[in-house]
């Protein structure tokens, strides 16, 4: 009796110890997992179609939390430590962008950084100003847009390039010159502000309304790097299951211009 009684000890401690250390791995999981979250990479999704082409409904990126340095906009539920910038490197012209906009604490939006302090940013008849010149847009093939019923609707495409070099495409969902924000009056971004502009130049609540305005250098989040993965716009992140036939596998690890 004495040797089952002692075995069955010693069975219940290897088995407390390896409930112990399972722990111990799922704690130590979480640690690391939420340093990556908050100082490394912060993964994000696309919930709007404000950056067709170059984001779609239904991507799910990486957001590079360094690129610009820390604020307390970089930690969960942005609590007051400080000001300004720890680390800081202001963004370039061209950098897609998280940010929080200073007039809606609570939304994350996603937008290109146009305009640096001290730019003047215009639109006229669709087309982009910076600074008085018209940024380069040429034509290029129409983007397809596909509802759920499978019906195409061809939307013209554009490639702008702006005067440090970064290229992208943009949409004109409205003939150019004809939606409300097509022709503004000039924008002169403020010191330590930037001016964000959506590609989906027609569909898009960015710097060029008073909601969004113009955004504060703190308020920035992380530069956009990596599409890491895609669903089509209808489908359920938690139905794995149907992954073979939802995912966009084209569009798994695609850098963001």
């Amino acid at each position: 009796m004495a040797d089952e009684s002692s075995m069955s000890e010693q069975k219940g401690t290897q088995a407390s110890g390896r409930g112990r250390e399972t722990l111990r791995v799922v704690i130590e999981a979480l640690i690391l997992a939420l340093f990556i979250r908050t100082f490394l990479y912060q993964p994000f999704d696309i919930p709007s179609g404000s950056m067709i082409p170059t984001l779609l409904i239904g991507d799910y990126l990486f957001v590079e939390k360094f690129a610009y340095g820390y604020s307390r906009y970089s930690f969960p539920f942005a609590p007051k430590l400080f000001s300004g910038r720890i680390l800081a490197k202001p963004p370039e012209r061209g950098d897609v962008v998280v940010f929080i906009p200073p007039r809606d604490s609570s939304t994350d939006y996603i937008k290109r950084v146009i305009g640096l302090p001290g730019d003047q940013i215009q639109m006229i008849h669709g087309t982009l100003y910076i600074n008085g010149e018209a940024v380069k847009k040429e034509k290029i093939k129409d983007f397809v847009m596909r509802d759920p019923s499978g019906y195409e609707r061809h939307v013209a495409r554009y490639r702008e390039t702006l005067p440090n070099g970064v290229s992208y495409s943009v949409i004109d969902l409205v003939p150019e010159g004809e939606a409300v924000a097509d022709n503004t009056s000039v924008y002169k971004v403020p010191p330590g502000h930037y001016f964000m502009m959506g590609d989906n130049r027609d569909d898009s609540m960015d710097s060029r309304f008073p909601e969004v305005g113009y955004v504060p250098f703190e308020n920035l989040i992380g530069r956009a790097e990596i599409v890491f993965f895609s669903l089509h716009q209808h489908a359920r992140f938690w139905q794995f299951w149907n992954w073979p036939t939802d995912a966009r596998w084209s569009r798994i690890l695609l850098w963001i211009d």
